[in-house]
């Protein structure tokens, strides 16, 4: 069964269900623009579903199961438009993986979209502070005490990536930019390879002030960097997909932005978050459409 709950107005429709079954009852060439953070193989897990892509044994498994999504993703994203994932690579430890070091999820991934079909279009790496990495995960090659120890074990912190993947062909809708809604020092910023300025804690689940028996999604995809891939690559009114909608901050930033979201979240405590979320964001912009349970 593709889709085990469904709330729709005229200017979202979510999804509970399987990501890859629910995409796979959309129309082609009806996505403009995707942006998610899918799960990062098993280093967290959402839920016990057999159906969450997190729940897998090794990066091999996951890339496998990946691969269905991404196939979809290509049919539904129209031609010459754009998919934008959040990642990071992933630590290795001694005791899981028999050696300390990282595994390149980021290439992993790449390698994934692109035998899809998709071409490799761009990337931004986003700074994070090591200090709070550090704080955080107690990871060996980011304490200070490991220089004086030695200092072959120590490392660089680990940043995230706004990969972006091209179906290729025309776009047979421009997205046009008025010089006084982007201005060049505005386009300077976007255009940097490095994002030294994203704030780690501008999240949906920190903007909504929700009570402490809330939701917390485990790591929420920043609303900024959100918000400037879909400033950057869609047009007002287009319809904007995530497939890991979580508790909803893609679809969020999609009616902040005027344009129309498409969103999947398997997880019913997530999707339930989601929908409350996107009620409260369209009584607050104004919009009032029907909904259709």
């Amino acid at each position: 069964m593709p889709c085990i709950d469904q709330t729709h107005t005229d200017r979202y429709s979510l999804y509970r269900g399987d990501c890859v079954e629910v995409l796979a009852d959309l129309p082609d060439e009806s996505i403009h623009y995707s942006i998610f953070s899918p799960p990062f193989a098993s280093l967290y897990t959402y839920s016990d579903d057999a159906r969450d892509m997190g729940n897998v044994k090794s990066h091999d498994e996951f890339y496998t199961q990946f691969a269905f999504l991404a196939r979809e993703l290509f049919r539904v994203v129209k031609t010459g438009r754009l998919v934008s994932f959040h990642c990071m690579n992933l630590p290795k430890s001694k005791s899981r993986d028999g050696v300390i070091g990282l595994t390149d999820f980021r290439g992993g991934l790449i390698r994934v979209f692109e035998d899809a079909g998709f071409v490799f279009h761009s990337e931004v790496c986003i700074w994070k502070d090591p200090v709070t990495a550090m704080q955080r995960t107690k990871a060996i090659g980011l304490l200070y005490k490991q220089l004086k120890k030695d200092s072959s074990m120590s490392r660089q912190g680990i940043p995230d990536y706004l990969v972006t993947m091209r179906k290729p062909g025309t776009n047979e809708e421009p997205i046009g930019h008025k010089p006084e809604d982007f201005p060049v020092d505005l386009w300077q910023k976007y255009a940097s390879p490095v994002w030294t300025d994203i704030n780690q804690s501008d999240t949906l689940q920190y903007r909504s002030a929700r009570e402490h028996d809330d939701e917390k999604h485990i790591c929420p995809l920043q609303l900024d960097v959100i918000r400037r891939g879909i400033t950057l690559w869609s047009n007002p009114g287009d319809f904007v997909l995530t497939p890991f909608m979580g508790i909803g901050s893609e679809a969020y930033v999609s009616l902040e932005l005027g344009r129309r979201a498409v969103g999947v979240e398997l997880k019913g405590s997530y999707y339930r978050q989601a929908c409350a979320n996107l009620l409260a964001a369209g009584q607050q912009l104004g919009m009032f459409g029907g909904s259709d349970e």
